[in-house]
């Protein structure tokens, strides 16, 4: 491991939405001033101070919520991979699946949880998230276990793996984020996870199960996965509710269910 450089894990709040936030504050603190030396409108410096200080509160509460989330700083993602993994009953021996890698942070949590481990972690890698493959590779090299953690282009909607081809599956805040062919419902995001998981394999999901508009009825969906032969599936509503603080709740904690279990 390189002491001298530290691997960079990046943000689940992305970098170019905290820029954005900023600057249209900084644009209406720009208007404000205008106006304040120049146009000395009553009706304008009233609606652009409205503007600026909801601008500024949205940039304030979403910059708290970066630095809390932060694996370093508040360690909140750091938090969640924990309670993903305390809830995958696997011994780990064979290879495991992170679908969704991003920065390759849950990869390596997963390399270090289970030493005997071949870990494959797949991303899209769009230009929306501050990650790449190449992050991950370093970010593994720097931590010292890229002999067993492997990186590789994908869609979570269509992996290109045969079916049963892992012994483990994991994946944390990412199945929201797929496109699919069938609408807005993510559950064939799942069911395609699942479809690599080797019979009597195990997985573990967290992702925004809670929000009907994406997954339905939960209890119905739980059945369902029951009734298509898997061996066990447990679902817990409020994941996370323990851990994330009261205040960033409306962001880190709303919707938000852990989906376990063995195939």
């Amino acid at each position: 491991m390189n002491s001298s450089k530290k691997a960079d894990y990046g943000n689940w709040v992305p970098r170019k939405l905290m820029n954005a936030l900023w600057g249209i504050f900084l644009g209406l603190l720009f208007l404000v001033i205008l106006n304040a030396l120049f146009w000395r409108d009553a009706a304008a410096a009233l609606l652009l101070g409205a503007f600026s200080a909801l601008s500024l509160a949205a940039a304030a509460y979403m910059q708290y919520c970066r630095r809390t989330i932060d694996l370093r700083g508040g360690g909140l993602s750091g938090k969640f991979y924990d309670e993903l993994l305390d809830h995958l009953a696997w011994q780990g021996q064979g290879r495991l699946l992170d679908i969704g890698c991003g920065s390759g942070a849950l990869s390596i949590c997963c390399a270090r949880r289970f030493p005997a481990a071949q870990v494959i972690g797949v991303d899209y890698w769009s230009g929306v998230w501050d990650y790449s493959q190449k992050q991950c590779e370093e970010n593994a090299r720097l931590e010292g276990c890229d002999g067993r953690v492997g990186f590789r282009h994908g869609d979570a909607a269509r992996l290109e793996f045969a079916d049963e081809s892992f012994d483990a599956a994991v994946s944390c805040f990412v199945f929201h984020e797929v496109k699919t062919i069938s609408g807005r419902s993510k559950r064939p995001v799942v069911e395609e996870a699942l479809r690599v998981v080797k019979k009597g394999g195990s997985f573990a999901f967290v992702d925004l199960f809670d929000r009907s508009a994406l997954y339905g009825d939960m209890g119905e969906f739980v059945r369902r996965l029951k009734d298509s032969g898997l061996r066990e599936v447990n679902y817990i509503p409020r994941a996370g509710a323990a851990f994330v603080p009261a205040l960033a709740r409306p962001v880190m904690a709303s919707g938000v269910g852990l989906l376990y279990g063995v195939k």
